[in-house]
């Protein structure tokens, strides 16, 4: 099985890449090559098949062509500008969330077979705001020029899955903690601050007050959802290729709850609250539950508790933090 990842340096794309190499298979049929692919040369994990690094832009058709090479199989589309920084830039945000999309969907007609493209959509596609409990047909309504891309991408991906030249899954993936390493500019970057920060021992501030709910989900369970989107029967997706995995609803209070029984009073005591109109009129948009219950029944794992998440991070991710930022 070959296999692409496109936004291979990013975090997910790194723990997919590594969780591929480990496993050595993907849905009980052996990796036989794996292409990764970013804007800069990404990096590659030790693993006992053949690894193919490119750096490019995802909206360029021909270094496109290059990623998705013949034979290919799957592809993972992780590439993305993040939610705040496609606002504040439209052309960027529409270059790589659109154009990058519509550059992969040439890239799979050449293929001689239609591969599996798993893309990672996002909760930022719908509006409805901290009220919304969003049902399996719930309409996307994007309230953000990145929702609107993703939810543009979903759309065309679903056509080119209807007409044969690929077969989509479209995960639309909750706020994904503890993201690892520094903050970046996604408008919800603040749900993993409030708990990286402190754990390393680190002031932060939190933009939204105690109240505010989000859906989020683990590195854990986001990686664990892109595998079986990529080797499951998509037969009982018809032509609906867009799916709301089973995620956690959980408000700021709650994970600070949750800080504290991790890392103590004085973890939480580093968290302050200080109100960002900027970043709250883009979350605010964006619902904090979803039935799921679509995905639940197509084998997609339930996220677990906040307490979960968090532990994840301390295993997983804390101490290559701390090594990336010089902490240690």
């Amino acid at each position: 099985m070959r296999i692409t990842i496109l936004g291979a340096g990013g975090f997910l794309g790194r723990k997919l890449a590594a969780r591929l190499a480990r496993d050595g298979s993907l849905g009980g049929r052996p990796v036989t090559a794996l292409t990764l692919f970013d804007l800069n040369v990404p990096p590659a994990p030790d693993a006992a098949f053949p690894i193919h690094r490119i750096a490019g832009d995802v909206g360029d058709a021909a270094t496109l062509s290059r990623a998705i090479p013949a034979g290919t199989d799957v592809v993972f589309h992780l590439a993305a500008v993040v939610s705040a920084a496609a606002e504040a830039d439209f052309d960027l945000g529409m270059r790589v969330n659109l154009h990058g999309t519509l550059a992969l969907l040439d890239a799979c007609r050449k293929l001689e077979h239609a591969p599996r493209v798993v893309f990672t959509s996002s909760v930022a596609s719908f509006g409805g705001g901290q009220q919304a409990m969003v049902p399996d047909d719930g309409r996307q309504v994007p309230a953000n020029s990145y929702g609107a891309q993703k939810a543009m991408g979903e759309l065309l991906l679903q056509d080119a899955s209807r007409k044969g030249f690929l077969d989509a899954v479209s995960i639309r993936l909750p706020t994904v903690i503890v993201r690892p390493g520094r903050p970046n500019k996604a408008a919800s970057s603040f749900v993993s601050g409030i708990v990286r920060e402190p754990l390393l021992g680190l002031a932060t501030t939190c933009p939204v007050g105690p109240d505010f709910a989000v859906w989020v989900c683990s590195p854990r369970r986001a990686v664990d959802w892109f595998l079986h989107a990529a080797a499951m029967d998509t037969t009982p997706l018809g032509i609906d290729r867009g799916l709301n995995p089973p995620g956690l609803s959980v408000t700021v209070g709650e994970l600070l709850a949750a800080l504290e029984q991790v890392g103590g009073a004085e973890a939480r005591a580093l968290v302050r609250f200080e109100p960002d109109p900027a970043i709250e009129a883009i979350v605010a948009g964006w619902p904090a539950a979803f039935a799921a219950t679509r995905a639940r029944a197509l084998g997609f794992a339930q996220q677990e508790d906040a307490g979960a998440v968090l532990h994840a991070f301390l295993a997983d991710d804390l101490e290559a933090t701390r090594a990336e930022r010089a902490m240690t």
